[in-house]
């Protein structure tokens, strides 16, 4: 197949930079809602149409690629809306509510971003995913963030900072084990070498969030009374509730399938709500007879539900909106998967790729190109894993010859395709993790420091990470 110039081949990406800009502007926070997907499409019907007159792609392989992208994140589908039923049941039946009454207990505004952060990141290590974290003790760490008076932009950057550290750092994290393995390198040594970019960059991260927290902690402090007020009011709160998040991070460490994980999840939670918030489910319904009940459960897991609480932020914090509120996250994964197999299957990928390749000369400028790459995969492709393949299929043979240890190449990749992913909403992380927060990506992305830092702190000691590989190379 002949491939497009890199002049071609880069008119989709800029169409697409350029009209997600217009939509923005035009809907704000609504774009993801279905803007942002006819811009994708738009910019996958501009790729082929620009591709055909050179031959470059014909339909069916054109529709090959399509059907081969969707079906590899046929699983991430199921599991959004696995977790949409899990945010739904683990709300009504008071499981979130009481980790947050419990929370704005214990929780200090004050400390409350660096608490967010260590905890993300401590669940996270144990898991190994991000999503797992985010889904569960994320989702109640950002209640008690809003009760605290808190920016939503900050809480939902500290859990993505946290969170996304630990799956970098966890062996059990299949992006950990994927980057290691494609490129080469033992588990625990790429884990190892990992920590002179992630420890600093977490230092830093943790260094902000403390000092942002002291200077505005103080002022949500008068919310918490009205808060736990409002939460005791309207859910039956007790530590017992507890059980269920227990039980779910037992299945998590004994490392079972993580659909079953989820599905079991929203079972406990569900017969949760039917023995411990039966009013509630009963008030879902508007009918208080055995199908009534029925009723309540269904809607409590596909369907949106809001609760008079009597105070209008907390009405807006337990509001769910189950399986159906995944929908316009699922369409936009779509989309976005069509517009990476346009670019893949075109070659336009492949010429933008090449063009890349043929400048890194020295080790921190082969470093930035990795890290820089790895970005840009996750802007057109729209998956961390497909970057994190892709980026070390390029680069491996580059490396080699240049005389780099294979470890450089691994951390390289971790940082920047595995943690910028959230940060790109119209990634499968950065849709996932903004629905499931309830927080728009563009709002959370700014504040999530370590996102940023990483990328930039592995480009900064890319010289000394030579050195420090080379001499123990030659002690060996």
């Amino acid at each position: 197949m002949n491939r497009p110039s890199i002049f071609i081949s880069l008119i989709p990406l800029i169409c697409l930079c350029i009209f997600i800009a217009i939509a923005i502007s035009l809907f704000g926070d609504a774009a993801l809602d279905g803007a942002s997907q006819i811009v994708l499409l738009i910019c996958s019907a501009i790729a082929v149409t620009l591709a055909l007159p050179g031959r470059y792609v014909s339909f069916r392989k054109l529709e090959e690629a399509i059907s081969e992208k969707v079906a590899s994140v046929a699983v991430a589908l199921v599991i959004l809306l696995l977790i949409g039923a899990l945010a739904g049941s683990w709300m009504i039946s008071g499981i979130v509510p009481s980790l947050i009454y419990y929370g704005l207990k214990i929780l200090h505004p004050s400390f409350f971003l660096v608490t967010a952060c260590i905890i993300s990141g401590i669940v996270s290590v144990m898991t190994g995913s991000s999503w797992t974290t985010i889904a569960t003790i994320g989702v109640a760490l950002m209640g008690i963030g809003e009760a605290l008076g808190i920016g939503v932009g900050w809480v939902g950057g500290s859990i993505v900072a946290g969170a996304y550290f630990g799956d970098k750092m966890s062996p059990l994290s299949d992006t950990t084990i994927m980057a290691s393995s494609v490129c080469g390198v033992p588990l625990f040594k790429h884990i190892r070498f990992l920590m002179g970019t992630t420890v600093p960059s977490m230092g830093i991260t943790l260094l902000v969030y403390l000092l942002v927290g002291l200077i505005v902690g103080a002022q949500g402090e008068s919310n918490v009374a009205q808060i736990s007020d409002g939460l005791q009011r309207t859910f039956h709160i007790s530590p017992w509730l507890l059980i269920v998040p227990v039980l779910t991070g037992i299945m998590i460490a004994r490392r079972m399938p993580i659909l079953a994980i989820l599905f079991l999840a929203v079972l406990m939670g569900t017969v949760t709500a039917l023995v411990a918030q039966t009013d509630l489910v009963y008030q879902i319904s508007g009918d208080r007879s055995l199908r009534g009940l029925i009723n309540g459960a269904m809607t409590m897991i596909y369907g949106s539900t809001n609760l008079e609480t009597g105070i209008p932020m907390l009405n807006d914090l337990v509001s769910t909106s189950g399986m159906s509120g995944m929908v316009s996250t699922i369409w936009l994964i779509i989309c976005a998967m069509i517009f990476g197999a346009s670019m893949t299957a075109t070659g336009m990928l492949e010429s933008i790729v090449l063009f890349i390749l043929r400048f890194p000369k020295r080790p921190t400028s082969m470093v930035a190109t990795t890290v820089i790459t790895g970005f840009f995969l996750n802007v057109i492709t729209c998956d961390q894993y497909i970057s994190i393949i892709i980026s070390s299929s390029m680069f491996k043979n580059a490396f080699t010859k240049m005389g780099l240890d294979a470890r450089l190449l691994s951390r390289s990749i971790e940082d920047s395709a595995t943690v910028t992913s959230p940060l790109i909403p119209w990634s499968t992380c950065g849709m996932t993790q903004a629905h499931v927060l309830g927080v728009s990506t563009f709002v959370y992305a700014p504040y999530a420091l370590f996102n940023y830092l990483c990328p930039l702190m592995s480009i900064l000691v890319a010289d000394y990470a030579v050195r420090r590989l080379n001499r123990q190379t030659l002690a060996l």
